[in-house]
């Protein structure tokens, strides 16, 4: 038996590849799927199962595309509909693959057709549970997803998650949690960095588990602290539910080359949004006016989800060279398969072709110091709320960088703000979003609030109460 654990840094994702005997089971499986596919054909083995743990939200899954390529049945836990053919398993039905076999365990709350997959070995002994969002290292999932679909409160989700965790609580200390996610994603609040634990130890440390809580508690402290979740998991969710566009027709069209001219042409005749995902620090330097920035070596993915409200929004890429499949690759793992081409040599052939270019203003923390001497300066501070409330800078005024299209409007176009964020990632990305709207006034903090602490020369506040533009 072979057990791998497939994560993905920037969507904190697990999947997972489980062989045996011959016959390999893909759970969660990324969209890009022919790393499946080859892992299984380089083994000698045959994917028979795809076990989906729910309906994603907050990433694409590959089980069509898998599906198509393989031959291999879907897989979902009771009360899933999908559009598509799958296997609608009974709570305790088995699948058989090679010596082992999989048990479905329905376990909802998260959604109501969240189910985990009990690892049953050769002898019959329960060695791993895969838990998807039910059952996370640290937390469990968010019961607040899934209300409207389910027609119930999140109160509601949130009792039937409790049931669902006693009951996963009843096994043996020893299996292995394998769960869909880990620390920085948005399907939990307090997950940890570690992606696999043993059940007897999460029941030690995990807040959710306490053996004395009540499920009045439990109910409370999962709802208590949720963050809104991001615009695009609704449509994800739909995606995984309806079907999608194959992944490879969404990577051959992203990845059309486009000269400055054809790119420009593009440009105005789609109406596209133009996506630099060079570095922060290039971008300030010298880009394509009303482009906007995410980097692509930060968090992408979940930015770009957050950030462009429109999923079928028609984007243009502009990349550091030989990286353009890996941007149009995970924008199609939240949902945007709408890149239509890219910029053939990145912003360098843009440049050279003499095309109009527009930059962003940056002050150190020592510049800004010499500024304050001589007047009033307004800081803003784009950082998450919470980081915000544990220690900001004196006086600065707090505008998140997740809520940049509910809350420009709290910004004075005529006003000079210097922003930042916690190392300069988030305020670039706030800066060039505005800049493309017409505000001009907005110069960047190099290196965010670690410089300007670091330096000593702007007060720093503890935690106060909450307070925000918002």
């Amino acid at each position: 038996m072979k057990i791998e654990q497939i994560y993905t840094g920037c969507l904190a994702q697990g999947a997972y590849y489980v062989e045996s005997n011959g016959e390999a089971v893909i759970i969660d499986p990324l969209r890009e799927v022919d790393q499946y596919v080859q892992k299984a054909n380089t083994n000698g083995a045959a994917i028979k199962y795809i076990f989906e743990t729910h309906f994603h939200a907050d990433f694409v899954s590959g089980h069509i595309d898998l599906a198509d390529k393989t031959g291999a049945a879907i897989v979902y836990g009771p009360n899933a509909d999908p559009s598509f053919p799958a296997v609608i398993a009974k709570d305790k039905q088995r699948f058989k693959a090679g010596d082992i076999s999989f048990e479905v365990w329905h376990t909802p709350g998260h959604t109501m057709e969240s189910t985990c997959y009990l690892l049953r070995d050769e002898t019959d002994k329960p060695v791993a549970l895969f838990s998807g969002d039910t059952l996370f290292i640290g937390d469990v999932g968010r019961p607040d997803l899934a209300q409207k679909a389910a027609h119930l409160s999140q109160d509601d989700l949130a009792g039937l998650l409790y049931d669902s965790t006693r009951k996963l609580m009843a096994l043996p200390d020893d299996v292995i949690v394998y769960p869909a996610h880990g620390a920085g994603s948005a399907c939990g609040k307090n997950m940890s960095k570690e992606t696999y634990d043993t059940l007897g130890h999460q029941k030690e440390v995990n807040y959710a588990l306490r053996k004395d809580m009540t499920k009045q508690e439990f109910i409370k402290e999962v709802t208590t602290g949720l963050m809104p979740p991001p615009g695009y998991f609704a449509m994800n969710v739909t995606m995984n539910k309806q079907g999608y566009e194959s992944i490879d027709v969404v990577l051959a069209r992203g990845q059309h080359e486009l000269n400055p001219e054809t790119f420009e042409a593009a440009a105005n005749e789609t109406q596209a949004l133009i996506l630099d995902t060079r570095a922060p620090e290039d971008f300030v330097k010298g880009f394509i006016p009303n482009s906007i920035n995410i980097g692509i070596d930060g968090n992408f993915a979940p930015w770009v989800g957050a950030l462009i409200p429109d999923i079928k929004q028609p984007l243009l890429i502009v990349a550091d060279e030989g990286r353009e499949e890996e941007v149009v690759t995970r924008l199609a793992r939240v949902g945007y398969d709408n890149a239509i081409g890219f910029l053939k040599g990145g912003f360098n052939t843009w440049k050279a072709a003499g095309k109009e270019v527009d930059y962003i203003d940056t002050i150190t923390d020592e510049e800004l110091a010499s500024v304050a001497k001589i007047k009033p300066v307004n800081i803003l501070d784009v950082r998450k709320n919470s980081e915000y409330l544990s220690e900001h800078v004196a006086d600065a005024e707090n505008l998140p960088l997740d809520y940049i299209n509910n809350a420009m409007q709290a910004i004075d176009k005529d006003k000079q703000y210097y922003v930042h964020c916690a190392s300069g990632y988030r305020s670039v990305i706030f800066i060039s979003i505005l800049k493309s709207r017409g505000y001009e006034h907005l110069i960047n903090v190099v290196g965010g609030f670690k410089a300007l602490k670091a330096g000593g020369r702007f007060p720093v506040t503890d935690y106060v109460c909450p307070t925000t533009l918002l």
